[in-house]
């Protein structure tokens, strides 16, 4: 379990420490659900989404995807701040991806919402399991070319 000590939390007490496992299975879809994200693209988001999480003090273990939409399992430290997270993934991808990347099918964006679920570390496999199975579920939507994530791994997870 990841350790953070009470000066992070801004809090002065001797030998403090908090212990957490906190893990989330985001998704979000292309506007429109348009096929944008190419084999390209796919391999631009797996940097660009590990790095944008590191960024904010939290990991991508494994990604999905399909040309329409993106799965995430995510974990976090309790002061990682969701919206803010969730907004550098999406936002920042699309924005720099569309500024260094040749034109795709047309200009990255996502739609405004997106899911997020929390999942439990005995789920983790599950979810792992899930988000590898995304080109099977949506045969129609396969990234060409696109191999899958190498997905990274904690010591819980």
């Amino acid at each position: 379990m990841a350790r953070i000590g009470c000066r992070t939390l801004g809090i002065e007490a001797p030998s403090c420490e908090m212990f957490h496992r906190i893990y989330f299975h985001l998704v979000w879809r292309t506007s429109g659900n348009a096929p944008l994200i190419t084999l390209e693209r796919a391999e631009f988001l797996v940097r660009f989404l590990r790095g944008a999480a590191r960024h904010h003090g939290s990991y991508v273990l494994e990604l999905g995807m399909v040309s329409t939409h993106v799965h995430a399992l995510v974990r976090t430290r309790p002061t990682t701040v969701l919206w803010m997270l969730v907004q550098s993934l999406k936002g920042g991808s699309a924005a720099v991806a569309n500024r260094e990347l040749p034109p795709g099918p047309g200009p990255l964006r996502w739609k405004k919402a997106y899911s997020v679920t929390s999942v439990s570390p005995r789920a983790l496999q599950a979810v792992r399991q899930y988000l590898r199975s995304q080109p099977n579920r949506h045969p129609t939507e396969r990234i060409d070319g696109w191999g899958g994530d190498r997905p990274e791994f904690d010591r819980e997870g």
